[in-house]
């Protein structure tokens, strides 16, 4: 049998993706995890009906990851991060979650987490040139506050 490797640069039909994900879900099972992320978003949604930011979160192994958090420039500074990190950590009690994480750029809110209770646990340099991707991780219930879950 001869294999290729065809380059695609635009978005895969369903199909394909699955194909490419079904050997490593089969390993993950194997191995006694299976992979069923359940995902969420939070919306800020002004009194006229606008958009004004909001979060998309995924919660996997009882872990809560924050991939997006946003708010407009014109809503910051009124707290609306924190409502939004906030709601998300209970959605994800709620589902049994035990500890959270998410990423973000020393441009963008290194500051924001620390003061929310989440430490760093990681970090890019030059992610992107000049700057650095920081990573960090927060428990969710009392009883592992004191302890990493890793451990």
């Amino acid at each position: 049998m001869s294999i290729v490797i065809e380059l695609h640069r635009q978005e895969l039909p369903p199909e394909i993706k699955q194909a490419i994900m079904m050997p490593l879900d089969d390993f993950t099972r194997q191995q006694g995890h299976v992979w069923s992320p359940t995902t969420f978003s939070l919306v800020l949604v002004d009194s006229a009906g606008h958009v004004q930011g909001g979060l998309f979160g995924e919660i996997l192994w009882e872990w809560l990851r924050v991939s997006i958090l946003s708010v407009t420039e014109a809503c910051r500074g009124q707290g609306l991060g924190r409502r939004l990190m906030t709601e998300a950590e209970q959605v994800a009690r709620e589902a049994g979650g035990h500890s959270a994480w998410v990423d973000t750029f020393s441009f963008q809110a290194p500051d924001f987490y620390p003061k929310l209770g989440y430490v760093e646990f990681a970090r890019l340099a030059d992610f992107p040139r000049g700057a650095s991707r920081i990573f960090f991780r927060k428990s969710l219930i009392a009883e592992l506050s004191q302890k990493d879950p890793a451990e």
